[in-house]
Protein backbone atom coordinates (compact mmCIF):
# COMPACT_ATOMS: atom_id res chain seq x y z
CA UNK A 1 0.00 0.00 0.00
CA UNK A 2 1.08 3.52 -1.07
CA UNK A 3 -0.50 5.83 1.23
CA UNK A 4 -1.82 5.70 4.93
CA UNK A 5 -4.22 8.94 5.51
CA UNK A 6 -4.61 9.17 9.15
CA UNK A 7 -6.86 11.62 11.17
CA UNK A 8 -6.87 12.40 14.65
CA UNK A 9 -10.45 13.49 15.62
CA UNK A 10 -11.39 15.37 18.55
CA UNK A 11 -15.01 16.51 19.13
CA UNK A 12 -15.33 17.98 15.42
CA UNK A 13 -17.79 15.47 14.12
CA UNK A 14 -19.11 17.99 11.16
CA UNK A 15 -15.37 19.09 10.10
CA UNK A 16 -14.41 15.55 10.32
CA UNK A 17 -17.38 14.65 7.96
CA UNK A 18 -16.25 16.80 5.18
CA UNK A 19 -12.76 16.42 5.79
CA UNK A 20 -12.81 12.58 5.16
CA UNK A 21 -15.39 13.04 2.17
CA UNK A 22 -12.39 15.16 0.90
CA UNK A 23 -9.74 12.83 1.54
CA UNK A 24 -11.96 9.98 -0.33
CA UNK A 25 -11.82 11.84 -3.46
CA UNK A 26 -8.25 12.49 -3.52
CA UNK A 27 -7.34 8.96 -2.94
CA UNK A 28 -9.25 7.45 -5.67
CA UNK A 29 -6.49 6.69 -8.08
CA UNK A 30 -3.86 5.41 -5.38
CA UNK A 31 -3.84 2.73 -3.45
CA UNK A 32 -4.26 4.17 -0.07
CA UNK A 33 -6.16 3.59 3.45
CA UNK A 34 -8.22 6.30 5.94
CA UNK A 35 -7.97 5.67 9.57
CA UNK A 36 -9.74 7.80 11.64
CA UNK A 37 -8.98 7.67 15.42
CA UNK A 38 -11.52 9.35 18.20
CA UNK A 39 -9.63 10.72 21.25
CA UNK A 40 -12.63 10.16 23.11
CA UNK A 41 -15.10 12.46 21.87
CA UNK A 42 -18.32 13.35 23.74
CA UNK A 43 -20.32 14.18 20.35
CA UNK A 44 -21.42 11.78 18.01
CA UNK A 45 -18.39 11.82 15.75
CA UNK A 46 -17.70 7.83 15.98
CA UNK A 47 -21.30 7.18 15.03
CA UNK A 48 -21.31 9.22 12.21
CA UNK A 49 -17.90 7.45 11.04
CA UNK A 50 -20.01 3.96 11.67
CA UNK A 51 -23.12 5.21 9.76
CA UNK A 52 -21.35 7.56 6.54
CA UNK A 53 -18.31 6.01 6.42
CA UNK A 54 -18.48 2.43 7.69
CA UNK A 55 -15.90 1.05 5.62
CA UNK A 56 -13.26 3.59 6.78
CA UNK A 57 -11.03 1.83 9.62
CA UNK A 58 -11.71 3.60 12.95
CA UNK A 59 -9.83 3.37 16.20
CA UNK A 60 -11.89 4.30 19.44
CA UNK A 61 -10.10 5.30 21.96
CA UNK A 62 -11.46 5.33 25.24
CA UNK A 63 -9.83 8.64 27.11
CA UNK A 64 -8.21 11.32 25.14
CA UNK A 65 -4.54 10.33 24.64
CA UNK A 66 -3.22 13.83 23.07
CA UNK A 67 -2.29 14.19 19.50
CA UNK A 68 1.19 12.22 19.78
CA UNK A 69 -0.34 9.59 21.23
CA UNK A 70 -3.12 9.31 19.26
CA UNK A 71 -1.19 9.52 16.59
CA UNK A 72 1.03 7.15 17.47
CA UNK A 73 -1.58 4.49 18.00
CA UNK A 74 -2.98 4.77 14.50
CA UNK A 75 0.30 4.73 12.92
CA UNK A 76 1.07 1.25 14.69
CA UNK A 77 -1.91 0.26 12.76
CA UNK A 78 -0.97 1.51 9.43
CA UNK A 79 0.19 -0.33 6.28
CA UNK A 80 1.04 2.37 3.33
CA UNK A 81 4.64 2.87 2.98
CA UNK A 82 3.81 6.84 3.39
CA UNK A 83 1.89 8.17 5.90
CA UNK A 84 -0.18 11.53 6.20
CA UNK A 85 -0.45 13.16 9.29
CA UNK A 86 -4.15 15.10 8.71
CA UNK A 87 -6.52 17.21 11.30
CA UNK A 88 -9.57 16.44 10.71
CA UNK A 89 -10.20 20.56 10.58
CA UNK A 90 -8.99 20.35 7.06
CA UNK A 91 -10.02 20.06 3.22
CA UNK A 92 -7.27 18.31 0.51
CA UNK A 93 -7.43 19.22 -2.75
CA UNK A 94 -8.58 16.64 -5.35
CA UNK A 95 -4.72 15.91 -6.26
CA UNK A 96 -3.30 16.99 -3.18
CA UNK A 97 -2.00 13.22 -2.44
CA UNK A 98 -0.85 12.85 -6.41
CA UNK A 99 0.68 15.67 -6.54
CA UNK A 100 3.59 15.37 -3.77
CA UNK A 101 3.97 11.56 -3.97
CA UNK A 102 5.24 12.16 -7.58
CA UNK A 103 7.04 15.19 -6.04
CA UNK A 104 8.93 13.13 -3.76
CA UNK A 105 9.18 10.05 -6.07
CA UNK A 106 10.56 12.16 -8.99
CA UNK A 107 12.92 14.36 -6.70
CA UNK A 108 14.02 10.69 -5.82
CA UNK A 109 15.01 9.45 -9.16
CA UNK A 110 16.33 13.05 -10.29
CA UNK A 111 18.58 13.11 -7.64
CA UNK A 112 19.34 9.05 -6.98
CA UNK A 113 21.79 10.24 -3.43
CA UNK A 114 19.05 12.15 -2.37
CA UNK A 115 16.98 12.23 1.17
CA UNK A 116 14.75 14.35 -0.21
CA UNK A 117 11.78 11.33 -0.32
CA UNK A 118 12.42 10.24 3.55
CA UNK A 119 11.84 13.71 4.81
CA UNK A 120 8.60 15.22 6.11
CA UNK A 121 6.58 16.94 3.07
CA UNK A 122 4.38 19.87 4.30
CA UNK A 123 2.24 22.13 1.81
CA UNK A 124 0.52 25.36 1.28
CA UNK A 125 -2.21 25.48 4.13
CA UNK A 126 -5.10 28.21 3.87
CA UNK A 127 -7.57 29.28 7.10
CA UNK A 128 -10.93 29.03 5.95
CA UNK A 129 -10.76 32.94 4.70
CA UNK A 130 -8.59 31.56 2.16
CA UNK A 131 -5.55 33.45 3.37
CA UNK A 132 -2.28 31.72 3.87
CA UNK A 133 -1.50 29.98 7.11
CA UNK A 134 2.63 30.97 7.77
CA UNK A 135 2.90 28.00 10.43
CA UNK A 136 2.85 25.97 7.00
CA UNK A 137 6.56 26.60 6.95
CA UNK A 138 8.78 27.64 9.92
CA UNK A 139 12.63 27.71 10.90
CA UNK A 140 13.63 25.85 14.33
CA UNK A 141 11.98 28.35 17.38
CA UNK A 142 15.09 29.03 19.40
CA UNK A 143 14.94 31.67 22.26
CA UNK A 144 16.13 33.97 19.65
CA UNK A 145 13.72 33.02 17.17
CA UNK A 146 10.81 32.43 19.58
CA UNK A 147 11.88 36.29 20.53
CA UNK A 148 11.62 37.49 16.81
CA UNK A 149 8.26 35.80 17.10
CA UNK A 150 6.84 37.04 20.13
CA UNK A 151 7.64 40.80 19.16
CA UNK A 152 6.76 40.69 15.76
CA UNK A 153 10.27 41.37 14.63
CA UNK A 154 9.69 39.07 11.60
CA UNK A 155 7.22 41.48 10.13
CA UNK A 156 9.31 44.34 10.19
CA UNK A 157 12.14 42.41 8.89
CA UNK A 158 11.00 39.98 6.82
CA UNK A 159 14.11 39.74 4.06
CA UNK A 160 16.29 40.04 7.09
CA UNK A 161 17.67 36.55 8.01
CA UNK A 162 17.97 37.55 12.02
CA UNK A 163 14.49 37.80 12.02
CA UNK A 164 13.15 36.31 9.52
CA UNK A 165 13.45 32.62 10.46
CA UNK A 166 10.39 31.51 12.62
CA UNK A 167 8.27 31.20 9.35
CA UNK A 168 11.05 30.81 7.11
CA UNK A 169 10.34 33.87 5.13
CA UNK A 170 13.72 32.66 2.76
CA UNK A 171 11.14 31.23 1.53
CA UNK A 172 8.11 32.88 -0.57
CA UNK A 173 4.34 30.83 -0.07
CA UNK A 174 4.53 29.83 -3.60
CA UNK A 175 8.14 28.23 -3.29
CA UNK A 176 8.99 25.14 -3.05
CA UNK A 177 11.98 24.61 -0.95
CA UNK A 178 13.71 23.26 1.89
CA UNK A 179 12.52 24.13 5.71
CA UNK A 180 13.38 23.01 9.07
CA UNK A 181 9.60 22.97 10.84
CA UNK A 182 6.48 21.40 9.29
CA UNK A 183 2.89 21.65 10.90
CA UNK A 184 0.89 18.83 12.46
CA UNK A 185 -1.87 19.66 10.85
CA UNK A 186 -0.55 18.18 6.88
CA UNK A 187 2.75 15.69 7.30
CA UNK A 188 3.68 13.13 4.48
CA UNK A 189 6.42 11.22 5.29
CA UNK A 190 7.44 7.57 5.08
CA UNK A 191 6.43 5.75 7.92
CA UNK A 192 9.62 3.74 8.02
CA UNK A 193 11.04 6.96 9.10
CA UNK A 194 8.10 7.99 11.72
CA UNK A 195 9.17 4.75 13.37
CA UNK A 196 12.75 5.01 13.16
CA UNK A 197 12.98 8.48 15.26
CA UNK A 198 10.24 7.42 17.78
CA UNK A 199 7.38 8.95 16.36
CA UNK A 200 5.68 11.55 18.13
CA UNK A 201 7.06 12.28 21.53
CA UNK A 202 4.18 11.14 23.32
CA UNK A 203 5.70 13.37 26.91
CA UNK A 204 4.14 16.56 24.71
CA UNK A 205 0.87 16.12 25.16
CA UNK A 206 0.10 18.83 22.30
CA UNK A 207 1.88 22.13 20.67
CA UNK A 208 5.39 21.36 20.47
CA UNK A 209 4.87 17.83 19.15
CA UNK A 210 5.35 18.61 15.39
CA UNK A 211 7.84 20.94 15.77
CA UNK A 212 9.77 17.80 17.81
CA UNK A 213 8.99 15.53 15.17
CA UNK A 214 10.34 17.87 12.58
CA UNK A 215 13.43 18.63 14.29
CA UNK A 216 14.26 14.89 14.67
CA UNK A 217 13.74 13.93 11.73
CA UNK A 218 16.76 16.53 10.91
CA UNK A 219 18.90 14.91 13.21
CA UNK A 220 18.85 11.50 11.43
CA UNK A 221 20.01 13.86 8.06
CA UNK A 222 17.01 13.89 6.14
CA UNK A 223 15.61 16.81 4.54
CA UNK A 224 12.43 18.80 5.29
CA UNK A 225 10.27 20.32 2.73
CA UNK A 226 7.99 23.15 2.16
CA UNK A 227 5.91 21.97 -1.35
CA UNK A 228 3.59 25.08 -2.96
CA UNK A 229 2.10 23.40 -5.64
CA UNK A 230 -1.27 22.29 -4.08
CA UNK A 231 -3.57 23.75 -1.50
CA UNK A 232 -5.03 22.51 1.59
CA UNK A 233 -7.50 24.23 4.01
CA UNK A 234 -7.10 24.59 7.60
CA UNK A 235 -10.03 25.99 9.42
CA UNK A 236 -7.89 25.56 12.26
CA UNK A 237 -9.23 26.06 16.35
CA UNK A 238 -11.81 23.62 16.10
CA UNK A 239 -10.39 21.43 18.64
CA UNK A 240 -8.91 24.04 20.56
CA UNK A 241 -10.41 27.51 22.36
CA UNK A 242 -7.34 29.89 22.23
CA UNK A 243 -7.53 30.82 25.84
CA UNK A 244 -4.98 31.47 28.62
CA UNK A 245 -4.83 27.66 29.66
CA UNK A 246 -3.96 27.26 25.71
CA UNK A 247 -1.34 29.68 26.12
CA UNK A 248 0.05 27.94 29.07
CA UNK A 249 0.43 24.54 27.51
CA UNK A 250 1.92 26.36 24.83
CA UNK A 251 4.29 27.65 27.23
CA UNK A 252 5.00 24.63 29.14
CA UNK A 253 5.67 22.71 25.34
CA UNK A 254 8.07 24.62 24.20
CA UNK A 255 9.97 24.77 27.51
CA UNK A 256 9.92 20.40 27.32
CA UNK A 257 11.23 20.92 23.82
CA UNK A 258 14.20 23.18 24.54
CA UNK A 259 14.88 20.85 27.66
CA UNK A 260 14.99 17.71 25.32
CA UNK A 261 17.36 18.99 22.69
CA UNK A 262 19.33 22.17 24.15
CA UNK A 263 18.65 23.72 27.84
CA UNK A 264 16.45 25.12 29.38
CA UNK A 265 15.70 28.61 28.06
CA UNK A 266 14.74 31.52 31.02
CA UNK A 267 14.95 33.93 28.09
CA UNK A 268 12.43 32.24 26.46
CA UNK A 269 10.20 31.68 30.00
CA UNK A 270 10.43 35.67 30.10
CA UNK A 271 9.34 35.94 26.67
CA UNK A 272 6.29 33.82 26.95
CA UNK A 273 5.82 35.17 30.09
CA UNK A 274 5.14 38.97 28.33
CA UNK A 275 3.67 37.73 26.13
CA UNK A 276 1.11 35.90 28.02
CA UNK A 277 0.73 39.67 29.41
CA UNK A 278 -0.08 40.92 25.99
CA UNK A 279 -1.96 37.57 25.04
CA UNK A 280 -4.41 38.33 27.76
CA UNK A 281 -5.29 42.09 26.22
CA UNK A 282 -5.76 41.07 23.30
CA UNK A 283 -8.34 38.23 23.76
CA UNK A 284 -10.10 41.04 25.90
CA UNK A 285 -10.01 43.18 23.27
CA UNK A 286 -11.69 40.53 21.05
CA UNK A 287 -14.37 39.80 23.95
CA UNK A 288 -15.67 43.20 23.75
CA UNK A 289 -16.06 43.53 20.03
CA UNK A 290 -19.56 43.85 18.83
CA UNK A 291 -20.58 40.63 17.05
CA UNK A 292 -20.24 39.80 13.76
CA UNK A 293 -22.89 40.83 11.46
CA UNK A 294 -24.34 38.32 8.76
CA UNK A 295 -23.29 38.50 4.74
CA UNK A 296 -25.59 41.14 2.78
CA UNK A 297 -25.50 38.66 -0.11
CA UNK A 298 -24.77 35.22 -1.19
CA UNK A 299 -23.34 33.66 -4.14
CA UNK A 300 -24.30 30.05 -4.70
CA UNK A 301 -21.48 28.26 -7.58
CA UNK A 302 -23.82 25.89 -8.54
CA UNK A 303 -25.61 24.90 -11.64
CA UNK A 304 -28.70 24.00 -9.79
CA UNK A 305 -31.74 26.76 -9.90
CA UNK A 306 -33.92 24.44 -6.98
CA UNK A 307 -30.81 24.46 -4.53
CA UNK A 308 -30.45 28.48 -4.58
CA UNK A 309 -33.96 28.73 -4.61
CA UNK A 310 -33.90 26.77 -1.36
CA UNK A 311 -31.48 28.50 0.32
CA UNK A 312 -32.15 31.21 -0.49
CA UNK A 313 -35.97 30.60 1.70
CA UNK A 314 -33.40 28.66 4.14
CA UNK A 315 -30.83 32.29 4.44
CA UNK A 316 -34.13 34.78 3.80
CA UNK A 317 -31.56 36.47 1.40
CA UNK A 318 -31.52 36.86 -2.20
CA UNK A 319 -28.79 34.76 -3.33
CA UNK A 320 -26.83 35.01 -7.05
CA UNK A 321 -26.16 31.85 -8.94
CA UNK A 322 -22.68 31.72 -10.56
CA UNK A 323 -21.29 28.84 -12.28
CA UNK A 324 -17.87 27.47 -13.49
CA UNK A 325 -16.98 28.34 -16.83
CA UNK A 326 -13.39 27.02 -18.27
CA UNK A 327 -12.12 26.84 -14.67
CA UNK A 328 -13.09 29.95 -14.34
CA UNK A 329 -16.26 31.46 -12.02
CA UNK A 330 -18.25 33.37 -13.92
CA UNK A 331 -21.33 35.27 -12.02
CA UNK A 332 -24.06 37.06 -13.65
CA UNK A 333 -24.50 39.87 -12.19
CA UNK A 334 -21.56 42.50 -10.60
CA UNK A 335 -20.91 42.40 -6.85
CA UNK A 336 -21.06 45.48 -5.09
CA UNK A 337 -17.39 46.11 -3.35
CA UNK A 338 -19.60 48.19 -0.04
CA UNK A 339 -21.75 44.27 0.61
CA UNK A 340 -20.37 41.57 2.63
CA UNK A 341 -20.99 38.75 0.34
CA UNK A 342 -20.49 35.07 1.10
CA UNK A 343 -19.47 32.49 -1.14
CA UNK A 344 -20.79 29.32 -1.43
CA UNK A 345 -19.65 26.20 -3.25
CA UNK A 346 -22.08 23.44 -4.23
CA UNK A 347 -19.42 20.51 -4.03
CA UNK A 348 -21.60 18.28 -5.91
CA UNK A 349 -21.00 20.79 -8.75
CA UNK A 350 -17.70 22.18 -8.26
CA UNK A 351 -14.67 20.37 -7.17
CA UNK A 352 -12.56 21.13 -3.52
CA UNK A 353 -9.42 22.13 -6.05
CA UNK A 354 -11.95 24.39 -7.82
CA UNK A 355 -12.93 26.13 -4.72
CA UNK A 356 -9.65 26.15 -2.85
CA UNK A 357 -7.89 28.06 -5.89
CA UNK A 358 -10.97 30.37 -5.56
CA UNK A 359 -10.64 30.71 -2.01
CA UNK A 360 -6.86 31.84 -2.47
CA UNK A 361 -7.21 34.36 -5.32
CA UNK A 362 -10.26 36.12 -3.46
CA UNK A 363 -9.05 35.90 0.34
CA UNK A 364 -9.95 39.55 1.10
CA UNK A 365 -12.77 39.89 -1.58
CA UNK A 366 -15.26 37.45 0.12
CA UNK A 367 -15.81 35.06 2.97
CA UNK A 368 -16.96 31.19 2.09
CA UNK A 369 -19.09 28.30 2.67
CA UNK A 370 -19.01 24.64 1.64
CA UNK A 371 -22.38 23.00 1.24
CA UNK A 372 -22.50 19.23 0.19
CA UNK A 373 -26.17 18.46 -0.40
CA UNK A 374 -26.61 15.36 1.44
CA UNK A 375 -25.22 16.75 4.39
CA UNK A 376 -27.99 19.18 4.53
CA UNK A 377 -25.38 21.91 6.52
CA UNK A 378 -23.54 24.77 5.65
CA UNK A 379 -19.89 24.49 6.90
CA UNK A 380 -16.99 27.30 6.98
CA UNK A 381 -14.73 29.81 9.12
CA UNK A 382 -14.21 33.13 8.32
CA UNK A 383 -11.77 33.73 10.91
CA UNK A 384 -8.27 31.35 11.92
CA UNK A 385 -9.00 32.76 15.33
CA UNK A 386 -12.37 31.70 15.92
CA UNK A 387 -14.38 28.35 15.59
CA UNK A 388 -16.21 27.82 12.61
CA UNK A 389 -19.82 27.84 11.67
CA UNK A 390 -22.63 25.66 10.60
CA UNK A 391 -25.40 25.96 9.46
CA UNK A 392 -27.92 23.56 9.04
CA UNK A 393 -30.51 23.61 6.27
Amino acid sequence: MQLSVIILNYNVRYFLEVCVLSVQKAIQNIDAEIIVIDNHSSDDSCAMMKTKFPNIKLIENKENYGFPKGNNIAVNEAKGEFICILNPDTIVAEDTFVKILNFVTLSAVEVPNSQLSAGIIGCKLIDGSGQFLPESKRGIPTPWVAFTKVFGLYKWFPKSSLFNKYYAQHLDKNQTGNVEILVGAFMIMKRELYNEVGGFDENCFMYSDDIDLSYMVLQTGKANYYYHDTTVIHFKGESTVRDEKYMKRFQEAMNYFYRKHFKKSYFFSFMMKMGSIFFSFVKKYQAEKPAKSSPDSYVLISSTLELKDKLSKELQKNIQLATIENGKVVFSQTISEHEKTEIIFDCSYCSFKEALIFMEQNAKRFTFKFLIKENGYLIGSNSSNDRGEIIFI
